[in-house]
C-alpha cells in the first residue's frame, strides 16, 4: 500500500515558528480562541506567540523544549507524524487554561519530529521522552506530569508506559487521541531478508526518508505502532493496552476523524480501547475532525476537566 493514500502523506502540521515576544498590537480574547491569558503576563501573547522557556533536555541537537508557565507540575503534549512545535490549535487556549491552573505546558522536539519519524522507532521515541521527564525532575522540580498524545504521539505514550522506566513512575495521567495503523507486504519482506533498517522506495512515502522496519511499524497488522486499530481483537487490544490500566487515562476521540475508514463502528472502537485501557475516561467530540481543528474549545474543556479531577491530590506520590 503506498502511504501517499494513507495516513503517513495525508496527515499534516502546523510548523508555524515560536515569535519573540513583541507586541505589535493590542490582543484580545480572540487571539487565543478559547478563555483569556493573552497579554500581560500569560503564556500566549498574541495568536502564534507564546511567553515561556527553550531549553535542551538531551544531548542531541533535535532535543529541544519548549516551556509555558513556570509551575512545578506539566503537561507534555506528544505530537504526531511530521509534528513538532505548535502542532494543533488547541494548544494555545490548553497552555491559558493550564496556567489558570498552575501547570505548565511542555512541547519538545524528538528525533522523529518533522521529517525524522521514517529513521526513527517508539524505543529511541520512548528513551527521549525519558529523558524529558528526567530533566523535568531534576532541573525543574516537577510535582508529576500529566502525557497528551495526539494521533501517533498515543503509541509513544503507550510504548513508554510499558517500558517501566523509572521517571515513568512521575506520569500521574495519560490523554490519547487514537489513531489506526494499515499494511504493507512489501517492507515485511526487507524485514525477513534482514534488512530492516533499508530505506524503503521512494514511492513508500515522498514526503521523508522511511526504513523497512519503520514503516511495518507504523502500518502492518500488529506492527509495533498497531495499538489501536479496529479489525485488533480484544485479547489483542488487551496485550498492547493492558499495562495502562494503572494510569488514570483519559480517550478523546474525533468522531469525524478523516483517517478513519468510513466502515469502522467509531462508537463500539472508542467503547472496546476504554476497556482494554482498564476502564479509560471516554471522551468523544462529535464531529470532531482529526487535529480537532474544529472542536478547540471542547477538547480544552475536557482535558482540564480530567487534570482537575484526577490532579495530584488524588494521585499517589509517585516518588513514596
Amino acid at each position: 500500500m503506498n502511504l501517499s493514500s494513507s495516513l503517513l502523506s495525508s496527515i499534516s502540521s502546523v510548523r508555524t515558528k515560536i515569535s519573540t515576544p513583541k507586541m505589535t498590537k493590542t490582543p484580545s480574547e480572540n487571539d487565543v480562541g478559547v478563555g483569556g491569558g493573552v497579554g500581560g503576563g500569560g503564556s500566549v501573547i498574541r495568536k502564534n506567540q507564546f511567553r515561556g522557556s527553550l531549553f535542551k533536555y538531551g544531548s542531541k541537537s533535535i532535543q529541544v523544549a519548549f516551556k509555558t508557565g513556570d509551575f512545578r507540575r506539566q503537561v507534555i503534549f506528544i505530537g504526531g507524524l511530521t509534528d513538532g512545535f505548535l502542532a494543533t490549535e488547541y494548544l494555545e487556549p490548553l497552555s491559558v487554561a493550564l496556567d489558570n491552573e498552575k501547570w505548565s505546558l511542555v512541547q519538545f522536539l524528538l528525533s522523529s519530529s518533522y521529517i525524522g519519524y521514517g529513521t526513527s522507532s517508539l524505543k529511541q521515541d520512548a528513551a527521549e521522552l525519558d529523558q524529558l521527564i528526567s530533566y523535568l525532575i531534576n532541573k525543574e522540580d516537577s510535582e508529576g506530569v500529566v502525557l497528551v498524545g495526539h494521533s501517533t504521539g498515543c503509541q509513544i505514550i503507550v510504548h513508554y508506559m510499558g517500558t517501566n522506566a523509572a521517571c515513568s513512575r512521575a506520569v500521574r495521567g495519560v490523554v490519547l487521541q487514537v489513531v489506526l495503523s494499515y499494511l504493507s507486504s512489501h517492507s515485511s519482506r526487507m524485514i525477513s531478508e534482514g534488512r530492516g533498517t533499508d530505506l524503503m522506495p521512494r514511492e513508500a512515502d515522498p514526503g521523508a526518508p522511511i526504513t523497512a522496519y519503520r514503516y511495518h511499524s507504523l502500518c502492518a497488522y500488529m506492527g509495533d505502532d498497531d495499538m489501536f486499530s479496529s479489525d485488533l481483537s480484544d485479547d489483542q487490544l488487551r496485550m498492547r493496552l493492558g499495562h495502562m490500566s494503572t494510569t488514570p487515562c483519559q480517550v478523546i476521540f474525533s468522531m469525524a476523524d478523516e483517517f478513519v475508514p468510513e466502515y469502522v463502528d467509531k462508537k463500539a472502537l472508542v467503547e472496546r480501547l476504554c476497556r482494554a485501557l482498564g476502564g479509560a475516561e471516554k471522551v468523544e467530540i462529535e464531529w470532531g475532525n482529526h487535529s480537532l481543528s474544529n472542536r478547540v474549545k471542547e477538547v480544552v474543556q475536557a482535558m482540564i476537566s480530567f487534570i482537575k479531577t484526577e490532579g495530584p491530590k488524588g494521585w499517589d506520590d509517585p516518588w513514596s
